[in-house]
């Protein structure tokens, strides 16, 4: 494994299109690229753009963004709530919400995918061993 390192605010990304089901109005037009990946491919980070529409957006694994630029109004449970130039989100599995772009907006994503309960626990109990033995998680092993 090799350190990434990259500018995502001028990462050239690729045609990414967004299910034209999801489209509730305008034109949106994505483009996405895939940064980095983690070892055991649970983890990504992703650079991704959009121009203005508005549209569903159904999470199926975790996502944290961070908007490198532009703006993008995000409704959930009749709530809108506006992100913008180096504002933060997290999207937990599972949940849906809409996203209205009303300007060119690039983010960068973590996506860490929802691991079964069974796996999830024996995570929790490894990382509890590490804490009894005095090894800290981001030391090496």
């Amino acid at each position: 494994m090799s350190i990434v390192i990259t500018s995502a605010a001028s990462a050239a990304l690729r045609f990414a299109p967004i299910y034209p089901d999801w489209i509730l109005d305008g034109e949106p037009v994505s483009h996405n690229t895939l940064l980095a990946v983690s070892r055991d491919k649970t983890a990504r980070v992703m650079a991704w753009e959009c121009t203005p529409g508005f549209f569903n957006w159904y999470y199926t694994e975790d996502e944290t963004v961070y908007i490198i630029y532009g703006e993008v109004f995000i409704t959930e449970n009749g709530i809108e709530r506006r992100l913008s130039k180096g504002d933060m989100a997290f999207f937990p599995a599972g949940c849906t919400c809409t996203w209205r772009v009303t300007e060119m907006v690039r983010k960068i994503a973590f996506l860490r995918k929802d691991l079964p309960p069974p796996c999830g626990l024996g995570v929790r109990v490894w990382n509890k061993l590490l804490r009894k033995a005095g090894i800290r998680r981001d030391s090496p092993l």
